[in-house]
């Protein structure tokens, strides 16, 4: 009885450590093919939906446009959430950061909602190697459903910004993400730049925070990820002068799986064969250069995800 126990737990170890996620891809970018990629996942986001997005920095230009998501959010009656910064800017100021989302158009298209405008709270995490908890807005805990609509591209200290920082940095508050960028030394914005040294412990804080938001939405059974591959600039949309674009774009993927997702992205750009004015080298080296895909190594360590995954061409 022991030994079948055994050779039973095995064949279930084995077949979970082979298991694959469906990422879902398209090479449209536009409005409709986001719908239809987010249907195509089969994952109805009902109740209170909120679309989390960056609204970009001021000046900035490779945000995801409101008429590019404006349909996807009207489909599932979402309301656009954010949360202020933690290095000046136009966006860590709620008042300047209300302005930039008017000034990007985002208020036009849907109700927004700056999650930490009027305060922040704790949520568990399970990975506690640096950060003991998560904060973020408050007003996370109003949302059913979470739709994370990344963008897809560079990013100066974590390498690429994907739906893994979306749910990380992106729905951490101003000291959520200083607490991050720390690896749990300090909340304080005003110090923890000066305490930044621990590249692979903010990569590492970044997975349990964004494991911290799966959870919070029913172990991630209510919650979806999406990635936009277009205006794959080496720098974030938090950067207001961002370099030029080198890469073309690529696509939309989409997955319940973040791990998968963010992995599938890095492949695409990774295995890309470079042309004149098609050119991936400068994303890859800004990658290489912050470590940026152990995030997704360690994602899966403790339990986010996967990175085996099957891609679903979306027609």
């Amino acid at each position: 009885m022991k030994r079948t126990l055994f050779f039973a737990a095995a064949i279930l170890l084995s077949a979970a450590a082979f298991a694959q996620s469906k990422v879902y891809f398209t090479r449209d970018i536009t409005p409709e093919a986001l719908v239809k990629i987010y249907q195509a996942v089969g994952r109805k986001a009902e109740g209170r939906v909120a679309v989390k997005i960056s609204t970009g920095e001021s000046g900035g230009n490779n945000y995801l446009k409101p008429t590019l998501i404006r349909p996807l959010v009207e489909e599932v009656d979402g309301t656009i959430v954010e949360c202020c910064t933690a290095y000046g800017g136009s966006r860590q100021d709620v008042t300047k950061h209300w302005a930039t989302v008017h000034e990007h158009g985002f208020d036009s298209i849907a109700a927004v909602d700056i999650m930490d405008e009027f305060g922040q709270m704790r949520i568990p995490v399970q990975d506690r190697r640096h950060i003991k908890y998560d904060i973020v807005g408050d007003h996370l805990g109003s949302y059913d459903f979470m739709i994370n609509l990344a963008h897809f591209k560079g990013h100066a200290m974590g390498g690429f910004g994907g739906v893994l920082k979306n749910a990380s940095i992106g729905v951490a508050s101003t000291a959520g993400k200083a607490y991050i960028h720390s690896a749990g030394f300090t909340d304080d914005p005003a110090f923890c730049w000066q305490h930044i040294d621990d590249q692979d412990g903010f990569l590492e804080s970044m997975a349990a925070a964004a494991q911290a938001v799966h959870n919070w939405f029913g172990h991630g059974e209510r919650i979806l990820y999406i990635n936009v591959m277009n205006n794959m600039s080496v720098d974030c949309d938090c950067d207001a002068h961002p370099a030029d674009p080198k890469l073309k774009d690529m696509g939309i993927l989409a997955s319940t799986d973040p791990v998968a997702l963010d992995k599938a992205c890095l492949d695409l750009v990774f295995n890309h064969k470079a042309t004149p004015g098609d050119d991936n080298k400068p994303l890859i080296e800004r990658i290489n250069r912050q470590h940026g895909t152990y995030i997704v190594d360690y994602a899966q360590q403790i339990g986010l995800g996967s990175m085996k995954y099957e891609l679903v061409t979306v027609k």
